[in-house]
């Protein structure tokens, strides 16, 4: 480990480069929905309050002109990470074998806008099955089915594989909490999905949100990742900026530097401000203030704390 030169400025991204510390983006979202040309000042915005690259979500057809993008990005500074939205038509899971097809060809879809982009990363619940947001509850299935929806994942997955590694992409397969996915929720459900799959451009990516829902213990699921982990999404329980909630940060750092993490981690702060009886929380809303100390504290917040539970180790 490098010792910055005190007598050199110091600054968060100058301690990154010497620190070998992950690189802290925000989730687009944060601003924005869809994310569009028009938002692409913001972009510069989020370099200016330490954050190195930016999620975005992948753009539907005629949401953003790839070329454009790439270049707003690297006029900006900023790297890239991407992420799916599937849907019920669109579904790794499904036995409708157009739905089940159209899921495949979405992800090589995906593949083709992360080349395009200069990202390396995809990740998302990319094995389908949404549930509350797609209007459709929870319901049991026969075990026969259980088995069949695996077994059509891993099928999906293994060609949606080939396809990303002959493009230099990985997929990141994510489990959602139990409102959200059927399908996959948790880390283990995850390890054995990808043992399955057994692809080397098939891997994972987490979510502290869903995790605090689903898992025992943070640092016990990321530590089960191991080597799988190649994207980790910070987040509170309630989804607020990074230490305004209950996640021990202590304890999450330090599980991503045994396991030896250096993939990037992404911020998707939602604004808690609005604490009104009938407010609905998981609704997405756009900011209706300046938030940019919040955003910049959050950045400096996370790279504190990787860079500090490193040394206390």
């Amino acid at each position: 480990m490098l010792i910055p030169n005190p007598r050199k400025q110091l600054n968060i991204y100058a301690v990154k480069k010497e620190a070998k510390m992950n690189p802290i983006g925000l989730i687009s979202m944060q601003y924005a929905r869809p994310f569009t040309a028009e938002h692409f000042p913001l972009f510069l915005k989020m370099r200016e309050h330490g954050y190195d690259f930016v999620e975005l979500l992948v753009p539907e057809l005629g949401e953003l002109d790839i070329k454009a993008t790439k270049s707003a990005l690297d006029d900006a500074g900023l790297g890239v990470v991407l992420a799916a939205r599937v849907n019920l038509e669109r579904n790794l899971s499904s036995a409708d074998n157009d739905a089940h097809r159209a899921g495949i060809d979405y992800l090589k879809y995906t593949v083709d806008c992360a080349a395009g982009l200069g990202a390396r990363v995809v990740g998302g619940p990319l094995t389908g099955n949404p549930l509350v947001f797609a209007g459709r509850p929870p319901q049991p299935v026969e075990e026969s089915e259980r088995l069949a929806r695996k077994d059509r994942c891993v099928k999906g997955l293994k060609e949606a594989g080939d396809y990303a590694r002959n493009a230099g992409i990985v997929l990141a397969v994510e489990p959602l909490n139990r409102f959200e996915s059927d399908v996959l929720c948790t880390t283990q459900q995850a390890m054995e999905l990808l043992d399955a799959v057994d692809h080397p451009a098939v891997k994972l990516m987490l979510d502290t949100f869903h995790m605090h829902m689903e898992e025992s213990s943070l640092s016990e699921a990321i530590r089960l990742a191991g080597d799988r982990l190649v994207h980790f999404q910070a987040n509170e329980n309630h989804r607020g900026f990074p230490g305004t909630g209950l996640t021990d940060w202590v304890e999450v750092c330090r599980a991503l530097h045994e396991v030896g993490y250096e993939g990037p981690i992404s911020l998707e702060p939602f604004r808690r401000t609005d604490d009104r009886f009938g407010v609905p929380f998981a609704q997405w809303r756009a900011p209706h203030e300046d938030e940019s100390d919040r955003l910049s504290a959050s950045s400096a917040f996370m790279k504190s704390h990787l860079l500090l539970t490193e040394y206390r180790r």
